[in-house]
């Protein structure tokens, strides 16, 4: 098994909006994350330990500024916590490993695959294209990849 963790090196060389988001629990603007429209087959993974997080067959267009997922593609790299911030209860998604903040999950995703909406960061996860999966040690997700 690989060893995903968050290092000093890691994290120094996030860009400021990259720090914010998964260093500060902090959002990126709707509508300006450079993942927002991606539309490669690939997995997302986390920037800062390479967790892999979640596979573009799991990606949709939830109209909501940030790219949305159906689930995780490896449940265990993904870590749900209360949140209370800003007046409201809601669900914050952290990455178990790096522990970077991803964005938040809403029960108001596609009720035929599952009913969830992963609303992710662009600033907290690196694309993987499917052509360098196997090459950069994420193989074992390829059948989890369409394409």
């Amino acid at each position: 098994m690989a060893d995903y963790r968050k290092t000093p090196e890691a994290v120094a060389a996030l860009t400021p909006e990259q720090y914010h988001v998964t260093q500060e629990s902090g959002t990126e603007r709707p509508g300006t994350g450079a993942l927002l429209h991606n539309k490669e087959a690939g997995i997302y993974v986390d920037i800062v330990s390479g967790e892999p997080l979640f596979a573009s067959a799991d990606k949709f267009d939830s109209h909501c500024g940030w790219p949305s997922f159906t689930k995780p593609i490896e449940p265990a790299h993904v870590t749900e916590i209360r949140d209370a911030t800003h007046g409201m209860i809601r669900t914050e998604v952290r990455s178990a490993h790096g522990d970077s903040h991803l964005g938040h999950v809403f029960n108001d995703g596609p009720r035929d695959r599952g009913g969830l909406r992963y609303c992710i960061n662009s600033a907290s996860l690196r694309f993987v294209p499917k052509d360098e999966m196997e090459a950069k040690g994420y193989g074992a997700y390829l059948d989890q990849v369409e394409g």
